[in-house]
């Protein structure tokens, strides 16, 4: 089974970065453009792009920003997906690294010790 999980940023993390970004780029109008000419250009223009996308994260209404999906589906049926994923199937990776990947999701909670050791058992027993 494989579970499904949406990680976006949250509003208050965007929220956060917004203040930060509008920050340095107050100190990059007033303090580094002066100071250092070109470089000041370059600082101010990178605060506010990370300004701007954190207030997006924050404030954007239709805001559909990075994600990690884990699906979850019943044995043997296709997961339906809205979106074609662009990424290597765990199925390319040697068993040392599929079993490392095995343990991280079930460190982070995504899987449970009895899924764990039924996944464990199929990558050992491929070898």
């Amino acid at each position: 089974m494989r579970k499904r999980v949406t990680y976006r940023p949250g509003k208050a993390q965007g929220a956060f970065g917004t203040i930060w970004g509008g920050i340095f780029v107050l100190i990059g109008l007033f303090v580094v453009i002066p100071t250092f000419g070109p470089f000041g250009i370059i600082w101010t223009l990178g605060a506010l792009g990370i300004t701007v996308i954190n207030a997006l994260h924050a404030f954007g209404k239709k805001y559909v920003g990075p994600e990690i999906r884990i699906e979850e589906d019943k044995e043997g049926e296709p997961v339906p997906s809205d979106e074609s994923h662009d990424h290597i199937q765990s199925t390319a990776l040697n068993a040392r690294e599929r079993l490392e990947q095995l343990k991280t999701l079930r460190e982070a909670g995504l899987i449970t010790q009895q899924e764990y050791d039924q996944k464990r058992r199929e990558i050992v027993e491929e070898l």
